[in-house]
């Protein structure tokens, strides 16, 4: 018997006729002998509709009502899953996000999960009955509904799997598995049989959009073995593992990107110590996230020119804060470009393999792709290009690693 936490996210119950189907992937599970929880998120487009209503009604909201408004889509899908079980002759039933408890911090539309009591669950399901738990909502200490932000059913599932102790956690979606890059654009992309959490972790950060992060850094916190899976298709999926158990290691195993990229720089700065800290600071303190940063010393040492990039949505706020600021820091100019794509080369190989960052810089200047930042890390390595660019530099790339369906990395 394997205890199993199986994820279901909105394109997979986005109506009455993919919840059966989904409900017969559960049926099927408990059938074959395992003890199986649900979690569930909102029908597709929901909370999107949702989340227009508390705009519409109020632009300025109070966020805790915001969260009793945007967590009501995730009622109303384990109610229709448990009741989908219930007709496929499976003892099913719902379970909302306070009633297990699942409790959390107290932020408001972004919460964190601080623990979760299993004790219920754990004893309804050696009874044989499946909880189909709300995925992306849980509990203040105020008791109040509180929601972990877009993507939290993941989060909530991987959470969830870690409190039960499961064997594995299976988190179906419309995809089959991890690619190794984007297949809309690269038609030779292949799926992995498996990647470390590493490297899904840096794949979701850069762009990635299988898997929420939060649920990433999670699950290898508690050793939570994920699969990637298709609901739609009857096949094995992806499976995240930790470092060891991927006894391939290839050197690249994936190449992100993200158009949500806009550039920023700031030209003849004064070089003295507390000009990064006064530019940096003011965004921090306002959450707009710094992403990129590049610094360059005039020859005199008297000057820099500082580059870096922020989220699409705060381009026009970071501008203008550090256009007001012009005065105090003592800038020449600010320049600025919203129309860059951030692409990112990735493998758990390149702890041991030199040259990987070499080949990118040649593949690109193969075809004439100019470079305007980058940015590298233990086992990643990002540049920041002129988003014209993105499919034929994820091509080259894709082909340049060997990655491409067919070939050996």
């Amino acid at each position: 018997m394997v205890r199993l936490v199986q994820k279901f996210g909105g394109t997979s119950v986005a109506d009455i006729d993919r919840i059966r189907t989904a409900a017969g992937r559960v049926a099927d599970a408990v059938a074959a002998g395992n003890e199986v929880a649900v979690v569930v998120s909102a029908m597709a487009g929901t909370t999107d509709r949702l989340v227009e209503w508390t705009r519409e009604i109020a632009p300025v909201h109070d966020a805790r009502e915001y969260d009793v408004v945007v967590s009501s889509g995730e009622q109303a899908t384990v109610g229709l899953m448990a009741l989908a079980l219930q007709a496929a002759g499976v003892d099913a039933r719902s379970w909302l996000g306070w009633q297990v408890p699942i409790l959390t911090d107290d932020v408001h539309g972004r919460a964190r999960i601080g623990e979760i009591d299993p004790d219920e669950l754990l004893r309804r399901m050696a009874q044989g009955q499946v909880p189909v738990v709300a995925g992306f909502q849980g509990l203040s200490a105020a008791r109040r509904i509180t929601t972990l932000g877009r993507g939290g059913s993941d989060t909530s599932a991987v959470a969830l799997a870690a409190a039960l102790g499961a064997d594995r956690c299976d988190i179906f979606t419309d995809v089959d598995g991890i690619y190794t890059t984007d297949p809309r654009i690269v038609a030779k992309a292949r799926k992995l049989e498996k990647v470390t959490f590493e490297e899904m972790l840096e794949m979701a950060s850069q762009g990635a959009r299988v898997l929420q992060t939060r649920s990433v850094e999670l699950a290898m916190n508690h050793g939570v073995e994920l699969q990637v899976l298709s609901s739609f298709v009857d096949a094995p999926g992806t499976f995240v593992v930790n470092e060891d158990e991927d006894v391939e290691q290839q050197v690249v195993s994936g190449i992100a990107y993200t158009r949500d990229e806009a550039k920023i720089t700031i030209v003849g700065v004064p070089d003295r110590p507390g000009i990064a800290a006064g530019i940096f600071g003011p965004l921090a303190e306002t959450s707009i996230n710094v992403d990129l940063i590049v610094q360059n010393v005039s020859a005199d040492g008297q000057q820099t020119d500082i580059t870096f990039t922020v989220a699409q949505a705060d381009y026009d706020r970071a501008l203008g804060m550090i256009e007001a600021a012009r005065d105090k820091i003592g800038f020449s100019r600010v320049e600025g470009d919203p129309e860059v794509v951030k692409i990112s080369v990735i493998g758990i190989g390149m702890r041991s393999h030199a040259g990987v960052a070499q080949k990118m810089f040649n593949a690109l200047a193969e075809k004439g792709i100019n470079i305007q930042v980058i940015s590298t890390s233990e086992i990643k390595v990002s540049v920041l290009l002129a988003e014209e660019y993105t499919e034929l530099a994820l091509r080259a790339l894709h082909t340049a690693y060997g990655l491409d369906d067919g070939e050996n990395a």
